[in-house]
């Protein structure tokens, strides 16, 4: 008998240079080999680029380690690929539902069901410790 494949799941911010990095970072942390997880970000300002250095503090305060996360900009490619695309806000479903194929459109939903995630850039360092918060509460109902 064979093992399941793992759920592959995406998560997808702005930029992918904050929160969904960090998302994707609890979800295969705690998920374990049960997932496969990839961020993305609908701009591609920050591809290549290291996660924002608040966010990596942040994270690492908590316990994760964001310091090799490089940027990703979402693709057809990335969302034919994951079982799950959750956005980090509404602003990126509506990104994601633009690029979204029929077969991707149910896919997408927002990481938190009733709220977005706010997007902590240009804030002080408390912003990006509330956000690794919100997204560890968040993730246990994605994982199997």
């Amino acid at each position: 008998m064979s093992a399941a494949r793992p759920r592959r799941i995406l998560t997808v911010c702005l930029g992918n240079h904050c929160r969904s990095p960090l998302a994707a970072l609890v979800l295969a942390e705690l998920g374990g080999p049960a997932v496969e997880v990839r961020s993305a970000g609908v701009r591609d300002k920050w591809v290549g680029h290291p996660a924002h250095a608040h966010m990596v503090t942040a994270a690492a305060e908590a316990g994760y380690d964001l310091s090799v996360h490089r940027g990703v900009h979402i693709t057809r490619d990335l969302l034919g690929w994951a079982d799950i695309v959750l956005a980090m806000d509404t602003g990126n479903v509506t990104a994601l539902r633009a690029l979204a194929d029929e077969k991707a459109a149910p896919k997408l939903g927002l990481y938190l069901a009733d709220r977005d995630v706010p997007d902590p850039w240009g804030g002080e360092p408390a912003a990006f410790a509330d956000v690794v918060r919100l997204i560890q509460d968040g993730a246990p109902r994605h994982l199997p």
